[in-house]
């Protein structure tokens, strides 16, 4: 085990921070401190990861602009050559332990107490609790949600609803929990440690596995965890990098903390080998994060000429280049002996519409079937009330806890199906919608609420980043619609202004005229009408918060 460097902390106020240390400061918006979770030993683990690992962190966003500048150039993702002996030899990760090999049916949500007991008690084999696209990262979400999961992990979490007079705790029976830390790109502004902010991906795993390891272990489990965004089989390198020193600083079984990495953007589908081999030691699956895989294939490839995505609702698992990518999942994942996981039914219960409930529900049906069939093990929903429905699908055709004996050895993926573009069209109906969610998402967001329920399906930061994507990606071309209209400024202004009638109009007149609505509106505005792409809209939305 590493010595832990020992600290003297000394609390003075400051005109613009509140010192713990000459190194470890907080933002001077920061109210509470919440001393349960940010002990002496968490800070120090803290600042040991953040000055040991962020400058690579740093490295590796600029690698990601130099590739951009590539892709702007109109080279696209390919397979790597230097890695080619890695893809083309025999090798699988680590065994996988008995608490993650059955995992057919995931539930995935925010951090909330009450989501916490709700989704443990969903009946769900897992659950991912999100700091990430699910969670509005405010100081009081992102600490709060870490007490909320040692609770849930010492099992005496409980939550009482005055309003409905009702109590919640968890039952007898809970899913395993898995949990995601915010990506790479994001901060922790509130929290700076020799003068920069925190890694915000640092900051989320570092809590929860030094508050969680040894209770993890008693209860037969461990610490696990969710990866997103990776771009490149480096970042996948500096994770498991992480992971070895943590482990190592705790005095942790080497290994025993595993991880499922999210295959959402386009160039890791290129780098699937890479990336597991990376993580061998600790990986035990990857997923399809299929929203922010297509805003990741807009983004990339959003200057190639000719290059145009059609109204996101005609782009589904069906779609060539999706299909692709999640078969090549199945086939690189069971190769290597780890689980596939499919995709998220978004959709929410309809109870006051038994018609439109109904269709619903064939969608997701008509998902999962697809999914167990292609031969994946697992897949996601964002309602307890799609948990049952999804199990009843992969109990019938998957009667064993996975099926990574289906390797798929017929398929043949190449670079050009991975790459594919959707056909179908643009139309007044689709910028509308994407105007209409982007916004309403953004205010709820700004609001604290980083899922938000919109039209019947459970909305993430993913649904926002496509919408807005999409929007701006057409006005920048001034792409033709079906009814043969030119989508240019002029046009996107009278929209964008017909449109805001319409919140207007949903929500009343003082929730439209708050500030996290008018501040939704702005920021929205402002990343369709700004000629430079912005990479993540909630770096912008964050300054908000």
């Amino acid at each position: 085990m590493l010595q832990q460097p020992v600290r003297v902390l000394k609390i003075k106020t400051m005109e613009t921070q509140t010192n713990l240390s000459e190194k470890i400061s907080f933002s001077k918006e920061v109210k509470n401190y919440h001393p349960e979770i940010l002990t002496d030993g968490a800070l120090t683990f803290l600042e040991t990861l953040q000055n040991r690992f962020n400058q690579r962190r740093l490295v590796l966003l600029k690698n990601r602009e130099a590739q951009q500048k590539l892709f702007d150039l109109e080279t696209t993702p390919s397979f790597p050559e230097n890695t080619k002996e890695i893809r083309n030899s025999e090798w699988t990760a680590a065994p996988i332990p008995k608490d993650l090999q059955d995992r057919r049916v995931e539930i995935t949500g925010p951090v909330d107490r009450k989501m916490v007991i709700n989704a443990l008690n969903s009946g769900a084999k897992t659950f991912m609790a999100d700091f990430e696209d699910s969670n509005a990262p405010s100081w009081s979400n992102c600490l709060e949600g870490q007490q909320n999961l040692k609770d849930a992990v010492d099992r005496t979490i409980s939550f009482y609803n005055p309003q409905k007079d009702k109590s919640y705790q968890l039952n007898e029976e809970v899913a395993t929990l898995l949990v995601r830390p915010r990506g790479l790109h994001l901060e922790e502004k509130h929290l700076m440690i020799n003068g920069q902010p925190m890694s915000a991906s640092l900051f989320d795993f570092a809590l929860y596995l030094f508050h969680n390891n040894e209770k993890l272990k008693e209860n037969g489990s461990g610490a696990y965890y969710y990866l997103p965004k990776l771009e490149h089989f480096t970042e996948a390198i500096w994770w498991n990098d992480v992971i070895d020193f943590s482990e190592e600083y705790l005095g942790l079984e080497y290994g025993s903390t595993k991880v499922t990495v999210l295959v959402e953007t386009i160039t890791a589908s290129f780098q699937l080998d890479e990336i597991i081999y990376a993580l061998r030691e600790h990986i035990v699956g990857l997923n399809c994060g299929r929203w922010d895989y297509i805003f990741s294939y807009i983004k990339k490839l959003r200057n190639h000429k000719g290059f145009i995505v059609p109204n996101r609702d005609q782009v589904t698992m069906t779609s060539p280049f999706m299909d692709a990518y999640s078969k090549l999942v199945i086939q690189r994942c069971h190769k290597r002996n780890i689980l596939a996981i499919g995709g998220m039914a978004a959709q929410i219960p309809i109870k006051d519409d038994p018609e439109r409930n109904q269709m619903a529900i064939d969608k997701v049906k008509a998902d999962k079937e697809r999914e167990v069939k292609n031969g994946h093990d697992g897949t996601w929903v964002a309602h307890p009330g799609l948990v049952q429905l999804a199990m009843d699908i992969f109990n019938e055709h998957m009667p064993n806890a996975n099926q990574m004996e289906v390797k798929r050895d017929d398929l043949n993926i190449t670079e050009k199906d991975l790459l594919e573009i959707p056909k179908g069209t643009i139309t007044e109906e689709g910028i509308r919608k994407n105007i209409n969610v982007g916004i309403h998402y953004i205010a709820g967001w700004l609001a604290g609420n980083g899922a938000v329920a919109l039209y019947n399906l459970m909305e993430d930061a993913a649904t926002a980043e496509i919408s807005r994507t999409q929007v701006w990606h057409w006005l920048l071309n001034e792409v033709k619609l079906d009814d043969g209209r030119t989508f240019d400024k002029t046009l996107f202004e009278s929209l964008f202004e017909s449109e805001l009638d319409v919140i207007k109009k949903q929500v009343g007149d003082t929730t439209y005229n708050s500030t996290n609505y008018q501040n939704a509106i702005e920021i929205f505005h402002q990343l369709i009408t700004n000629k430079e792409f912005e990479e993540f809209l909630t770096t912008r939305a964050y300054n908000y918060l």
